[in-house]
């Protein structure tokens, strides 16, 4: 197929990259506007317990899907006249639109509850408005209220917060975000390039990829929103990873064909040769990373699941790119592909002759290498240790649900949840809805009696039941929160006092639901402290099995690319070792606010979708280098077994590795460069949790390209010797019958004799 796609190359370049044109073009106008049909949310299991108290509080109590907050603050005070217009005039408003359930505001709620909804300082006056229409519509119509009613009239000043609005904040923030990204990376990405390449047109050839498998992504996430809720942060990975692949794709094959052409081929051989090998490379790593982002598809949030669609579609049509488009391009441009160096340029500028080639013994990859292995125990044990010691602050890891707190103190949402935090008696956020869905036959009195019992639990401050609230086991008056009866349904509302997502907090859920519900009835919790574990426990009740995926998906296939049952075990643990510092850096970072979080707000805690998603993606673009890297040195070491079969097997698997290194050492760190740009690009994001996701991603890169591939591999490669290529002998003859190889001319392995550990491709 390789062979069949150059050769059409080759005959119909210009064909190929108008058909290439037209399909952007087409892409663009349908994947560009995108970001107005994406959603801010998602990180809910929709399974949970939680998640279906919710529902019952929107279908049968009106409460809403999300709360819209907004503040009416006045010098004169909540309660002065003008504030009071304000309010009562927003209140009502609010109450009449169809998108919008329960509505209490600190002029309009009974005498027991306004004092909670006043501030401290008497103030501020606050209105609480349940927003329906789930995530996606419910963002829209929180959108559409708070830009006709959200504004300051004469000394009153109007904010709005919550859940609503924080989610519309986010959207905007995150389009803005995505403009400094591409602002960032793409100009840098192009001076590396021109760097690498020296040609302004070969640098150009990536970001045309890139743009290419961007607008492609783009277009099949719009397509998605027709029939599923996918998350606006998709977007950014989309951007970034589509770069970051395109030009690492792009870099192999260019630099494939240069070599080519340097061993002395014409061009259309040496593009021939570049596709059934690097072309076949990057169709192999292609399947590694896309098939590393499919098992996010097993998380319930469409959150997890919105990266895995964006990741699967950006590896799909970078690779596309990369082997149709690029091929073409390369045809088209001819002798030109290196034209317009800019390092030719520099170097007759400065009088410098051109630079003599050097044997492949002489350059700084071969000679590094060499020097690891000849130091492979000491060096692979204090990279190790290194990296581990990086890790250890992972171990101290608190999960948190995100809150206004991941936007800038600039943002209004942001503004309003720190003046709750601050100045109010009450932090809704804490309080504890409890839903029974059955309640046929339990009385009011049996209800009260429930109350009551839920009100002694420790950090409860009150309970709000149809009855009346209660105060440490005692009748105190009416409901002060919503609580009521309907369709054979029943719900209260626990105000807790227990921070958010400590263990107080956790030992006080625990205890609500130890209290028994009257009638032998079922209950179900809600609020944000029983939404955050339900969904931590939806990731890790799921993590065994979708590691226990990527594993098997690292093994199989790195298996059918060399032959071997110990190089694949090597990566996955290599793989995870890499990883190391970046988890340790998110927690040491963002949850404990050193380094002042990077201009982020540390809330104590992380978002427990970010690990997860941080592993999936970076331990797919870790295999993308590993199989770069393995392709190679396989590739040699076939070649040793048939021109120097005499020498012994270990010499010859150094050899291998280090030669390897030498002609890939340069592309993988170049690669590596140019992908940790993209993914460093969002760091300047103002949402703080894809701020740690560009340093996670980044330090993950940079890790990888460095502390594992420049000295565990070696050194592990060394060490394992001629067991580095060693299969059983059942699957030995597996891997000569379907096994994938970048070297077209390699014959299928044999097994070696049982009692030796040689390389099932040894023979060659």
């Amino acid at each position: 197929m390789l062979h069949r796609i150059a050769l059409l190359a080759i005959a119909a370049p210009r064909r190929i990259l108008a058909g290439a044109l037209l399909v952007m073009v087409a892409c663009g106008v349908f994947g560009v506007p995108v970001a107005e049909h994406l959603s801010a949310g998602g990180f809910q299991d929709p399974t949970s317990e939680s998640a279906q108290a919710t529902r019952l509080l929107v279908d049968k109590f009106d409460q809403g899907d999300m709360d819209l907050l907004i503040t009416v603050s006045s010098a004169t005070g909540a309660l002065g006249p003008d504030a009071r217009a304000v309010g009562t005039d927003i209140a009502t408003r609010l109450a009449q639109s169809p998108h919008v359930g329960d509505v209490s505001s600190a002029w309009t709620a009974p005498p027991s509850a306004a004092p909670a909804l006043i501030s401290e300082d008497g103030k501020t006056g606050l209105i609480v408005a349940a927003i329906t229409g789930g995530d996606s519509d419910g963002q829209k119509y929180a959108k559409e209220l708070t830009d006709a009613l959200v504004y300051d009239r004469d000394g009153v000043a109007v904010r709005a917060g919550g859940v609503a609005s924080t989610y519309v904040q986010i959207n905007a923030q995150s389009e803005k975000d995505l403009l400094t990204m591409e602002a960032i990376a793409i100009p840098l990405s192009f001076v590396v390039l021109v760097w690498i390449f020296g040609g302004l047109l070969a640098a150009a050839l990536p970001l045309a990829v890139g743009a290419f498998a961007i607008l492609g992504s783009m277009a099949v996430l719009r397509g998605l929103t027709l029939i599923t809720e996918v998350s606006i942060f998709a977007l950014n990975l989309t951007i970034a990873m589509g770069l970051a692949l395109a030009i690492d794709y792009t870099l192999l094959i260019i630099s494939r064909y240069r070599d080519e052409l340097a061993d002395g081929g014409d061009r259309h051989s040496a593009l021939l040769r570049t596709m059934v090998t690097a072309g076949r490379t990057v169709l192999f790593s292609a399947m590694t990373v896309a098939l590393s982002m499919v098992a996010m598809v097993l998380f319930p949030m469409y959150f997890l699941k919105s990266f895995a669609y964006a990741g699967i579609a950006v590896v799909a049509f970078a690779a596309v790119a990369a082997i149709v488009v690029a091929p073409a391009a390369i045809v088209l441009a001819g002798d030109r592909l290196d034209s317009m160096d800019v390092r030719k340029l520099v170097r007759r500028m400065r009088n410098r002759p051109e630079p003599a080639p050097k044997p492949v013994e002489q350059m700084f990859w071969y000679r590094s290498t060499k020097f690891v292995m000849r130091r492979s125990i000491p060096i692979a044990a204090a990279v190790v240790a290194f990296l581990v010691l990086l890790g250890l602050p992972f171990l101290g890891a608190k999960w948190g649900f995100p809150d206004d707190r991941v936007l800038p103190p600039s943002a209004t949402a942001r503004q309003v949840g720190d003046d709750l935090r601050a100045n109010f008696a009450i932090d809704s956020a804490r309080n504890v809805p409890v839903v029974l869905p059955d309640a046929d036959g339990v009385t009011l009195a049996a209800l009260d009696d429930y109350a009551a019992e839920l009100s002694r639990v420790e950090d409860v401050s009150s309970v709000s039941a149809p009855g009346g609230t209660f105060v440490r086991g005692v009748k105190a008056g009416p409901p002060s929160a919503p609580a009521g009866l309907a369709d054979g349904s029943a719900f209260l509302t626990v105000a807790s006092t227990a921070p958010l997502f400590t263990a107080a907090s956790e030992t006080q859920l625990d205890r609500l639901h130890a209290v028994p519900p009257p009638a032998g009835k079922h209950a179900q919790l809600t609020g944000l402290a029983q939404i955050n574990r339900d969904s931590a426990e939806s990731i890790t009740s799921r993590l065994p099995t979708v590691l226990g995926i990527i594993a098997a998906i690292t093994f199989v296939l790195l298996f059918l690319l060399t032959g071997s049952v110990v190089l694949p075990l090597k990566a996955l643990v290599l793989n995870v070792l890499s990883l190391t510092a970046a988890f340790g850096a998110l927690v040491w970072i963002f949850q404990d606010g050193h380094l002042s979080g990077l201009g982020t707000t540390p809330t104590g805690t992380l978002v427990a979708n970010m690990p997860v998603l941080l592993f999936c993606i970076a331990f797919g673009l870790s295999m993308d280098y590993e199989v770069f890297l393995l392709s190679r040195i396989r590739e040699y070491w076939l070649k040793s077994g048939r021109t120097n079969p005499e020498i012994a097997p270990r010499v010859r698997s150094d050899e291998s590795v280090a030669l390897g290194l030498a002609r890939t050492g340069r592309v993988v760190t170049a690669a590596a460069l140019l992908m940790s740009i993209s993914f460093a690009a969002l760091i300047a994001a103002k949402v703080a949790f894809m701020r740690m996701f560009g340093v996670g991603l980044t330090l993950a890169i940079i890790a990888d390209a460095t502390l594992v591939r420049m000295l565990l591999v070696p050194a592990f490669m060394h060490l394992l010797g001629r067991w580095n290529w060693w299969a059983p002998r059942p699957l030995a003859w597996l891997h000569a019958r379907i096994g994938i190889s970048e070297a077209p001319e390699d014959t299928s392995p044999v097994s070696p004799p049982a009692q030796a550990p040689v390389a099932s491709a040894e023979k060659g």
